[in-house]
């Protein structure tokens, strides 16, 4: 352990579990190379890389490799690597898997097969895979799912439950922002795993960087991660200020250059390290004998863009923290919320939360919830400048790294509502993305963004990103142990909770429906007469 207190990054790598019997296998013929697999992966397992193909003059023979499916590459070969031994056989990924054999269509260009067998042959296969360069981050596409495989996972092999609904935003955080990220979690579940030390999942990429992540108190991590927001402006702030009075010795084109420079693409942030990199060189020159070049060496890497995020469950963010993460929202500063929605506290034993639905069984509610979830969305909605996203990768992975992606950019306060599927549900986790699917078809979890900045442009900040309810409630409610057992225990109570559910999850429905046809979407007012409608209050 460093003496100032920090721990080792990435150690999650060294345990080597090995807790499945079942791992997944390519089939390489078959793959169409879409990236979902390595997406919905809950513990960062499956990888994926494109090279020359001249480089596999070395492979092991066991390895496998296809030609990128791209048009222009012919001698580039794509590889997805299974990192077996970490892997906890939870299946998703077969599941997510939408290639079939023409064959034999029970086979998918990933099946489950037997480990034993695999170990040494792809402890082999991952020596020569991470002997491979890592692809560049500036070359890939970040706007859509089949990029993002490419991209290095910073959070990786935690010790989550097999099938875990939370860790997949996680690893996709990591993967977009998370060389430059600092990350305020709330005791939870996501602490856990995140820092059940000395093992953390939070890594550094090939280049040495990384997330810096600390844990905070239940009722206080978004005044936490504000604290970080608030520290990282006023580092960047000195910064700046001494940058500024280095003019003569430095060059004025190359601070105008830092100072001025965007920050939001890939590409733009690369090109601000070069900047910085260059500003290092000259200002060891002049430390030794300047002061304040110095003074500026040690802040310096906040001219780089930092990403802040607030991470926490649902009993922190409707419950618990809900007083702190409003006021947060409130001050209109850039800090970004992510919100794991497992509608229940789920690592202290399935007590029920603000967020825990009409209907559905947890403990304090044994006999079914008797009230509607809370609609954290429409309350932060109703603040007119925080970006709103509500997401569920297995329904809509595109538009889920859509919503990350606009609200890192987004200059002010974000909050992003993540369905997680969770072991509390009561179903096999293995099926947890269509699950998720299914609650987004039920009309249960709408898909939204809301866009603070489409009303400068006169168009509607509201964007209603799923279609109407084209199953019913009981169709997805009712695959779970949380919702059908009251119908085995309590049918009659259970028919008319359910009933009242359905009846909910059509006016929610149409209450978002009419916000996105708002020309410039709803306005305050608007919102707080939906919030006393949905509760049954007078305004």
């Amino acid at each position: 352990m460093p003496v100032d207190g920090t721990f080792p990054s990435g150690t999650a790598v060294w345990e080597k579990r090995n807790i499945a019997d079942e791992v997944p296998v390519w089939r390489a013929h078959l793959c169409v190379q879409c990236g979902q697999c390595s997406f919905v992966c809950p513990h960062s397992v499956i990888r994926a890389k494109y090279y020359d193909q001249s480089r596999l003059e070395s492979a092991p023979l066991t390895f496998k490799s296809a030609g990128v499916n791209a048009r222009g590459y012919p001698d580039v070969r794509f590889t997805l690597q299974f990192y077996i031994e970490d892997c906890t056989g939870c299946g998703l990924c077969v599941e997510s898997c939408p290639e079939h054999s023409a064959v034999d269509p029970g086979i998918k260009a990933i099946n489950l097969g037997t480990k034993l067998p695999l170990v040494e042959t792809e402890r082999s296969n991952i020596a020569f895979f991470e002997s491979l360069p890592v692809n560049d981050r500036a070359h890939i596409d970040f706007a859509e799912v089949r990029g993002v495989q490419f991209l290095e996972p910073l959070f990786e092999f935690s010790g989550a439950c097999a099938g875990c609904g939370e860790t997949p935003y996680l690893k996709l955080l990591s993967q977009l922002f998370g060389d430059r990220m600092m990350v305020a979690n709330a005791t939870g579940c996501s602490s856990i795993y995140g820092a059940n030390l000395p093992v953390t999942p939070w890594s550094k990429n090939h280049e040495g960087r990384g997330p810096a992540w600390s844990n905070s108190l239940f009722e206080d991590d978004a005044e936490f991660g504000l604290g970080f927001r608030l520290a990282a402006d006023k580092h960047r702030d000195l910064a700046t200020s001494l940058l500024k009075s280095l003019s003569s010795e430095v060059g004025e084109d190359l601070i105008t250059a830092i100072l001025t420079a965007p920050q939001v693409k890939e590409s733009e942030i690369r090109g601000q390290r070069i900047r910085v990199a260059e500003l290092k060189i000259k200002l060891l020159k002049l430390a030794d004998h300047n002061d304040i070049a110095r003074d500026l060496l040690s802040v310096i890497d906040h001219l780089v863009r930092r990403s802040i995020w607030i991470v926490g469950g649902d009993g922190w963010a409707y419950d618990i923290g809900f007083g702190g993460l409003d006021h947060v929202l409130a001050t209109g500063r850039n800090v970004n919320v992510l919100v794991l929605d497992t509608e229940v506290y789920s690592n202290t034993g399935g007590q029920a939360s603000k967020a825990t639905p009409l209907g559905a069984i947890a403990k304090f509610a044994a006999a079914g919830k008797r009230v509607a979830r809370k609609d954290l969305a429409l309350q932060a909605i109703a603040y007119g400048n925080v970006y709103v996203a509500q997401v569920a990768m297995g329904a809509n992975p595109q538009q889920t790294l859509q919503a990350f992606r606009e609200a890192e950019a987004y200059e002010g306060p974000s909050l992003i509502l993540a369905y997680s599927h969770c072991i509390a549900h009561g179903f096999d986790l293995r099926y947890g993305m269509k699950q998720q699917d299914l609650a987004v078809a039920s009309g249960y979890w709408p898909l939204f963004r809301y866009i603070p900045a489409m009303r400068k442009i006169g168009e509607s900040p509201f964007r209603l990103d799923s279609p109407r309810p084209i199953i019913p409630l009981k169709d997805y409610a009712y695959n779970e142990l949380r919702y059908y057992a009251l119908a085995v225990t309590r049918p009659t109570e259970a028919a008319e909770l359910l009933r009242q559910a359905q009846a909910g999850v059509e006016e929610k429905y149409r209450t978002y429906e009419e916000f996105a046809n708002l020309c410039s979407g709803p306005t305050p007012a608007q919102v707080t007469t939906a919030i006393a409608k949905a509760l049954g209050v007078s305004k």
